[in-house]
């Protein structure tokens, strides 16, 4: 089995839907998407050793192959029954920081899920902040096209969301132009 339908497998094991209807799928295959209209952005930024399963023995993976890879795997082990240890297995060690540093503290809301020590862990995993924005623009143009209570939710997140991701508009940044996508989102 492939990692892409591995990933989709553990999130129907669980009958984790989307939007309480949609297999989980679609919202993997938009993030996918997201990470395809975007993934010239991690052109030439580094490349890793590794030595396991995925990648045997010690190769050069890029930073745009984990993320492929994080990118339909990035809700695995906030919402499967799967530990890091399983995605590593199965997606590479590079993939699974990407998906550990994105995926929520336990908290009782979203703001505790979702704190600064939460954000400082995606701004420090190479990837993870793009993946992360991978993850948001997809459910924000999902809930503009339904008119979801979500968007709204999104909307007033975002100016927080940024500056926790790094953003700041006055300096350069190599996801910039992801930052603009998503804030435009909001405009229209």
């Amino acid at each position: 089995m492939n990692y892409v339908d591995w990933c989709i497998e553990q999130h129907r094991k669980t009958n984790h839907f989307y939007d309480r209807y949609l297999p989980y799928e679609f919202h993997l295959r938009m993030v996918n998407n997201v990470y395809e209209d975007f993934q010239h952005l991690l052109d030439g930024e580094f490349e890793m050793k590794t030595g396991d399963k995925v990648s045997h023995p010690p190769f050069q993976i890029t930073l745009r192959d984990a993320c492929r890879r994080a990118s339909f795997g990035h809700d695995l082990i906030e919402d499967t029954r799967v530990s890091y240890n399983d995605v590593k297995t199965e997606l590479g060690q590079e993939a699974a920081d990407i998906i550990y540093a994105v995926t929520n503290d336990k908290g009782k809301n979203r703001k505790e899920r979702a704190g600064d020590k939460y954000y400082e862990g995606i701004r420090n995993t190479p990837g993870a902040v793009f993946v992360k924005l991978c993850d948001r623009i997809a459910n924000v143009q999902y809930g503009k096209m339904t008119k979801s209570r979500m968007f709204e939710m999104y909307k007033k997140e975002n100016p927080e969301f940024i500056r926790q991701l790094g953003y700041d508009i006055n300096e350069y940044n190599v996801y910039g132009d992801m930052f603009h996508y998503l804030n435009n989102l909001f405009n229209d």
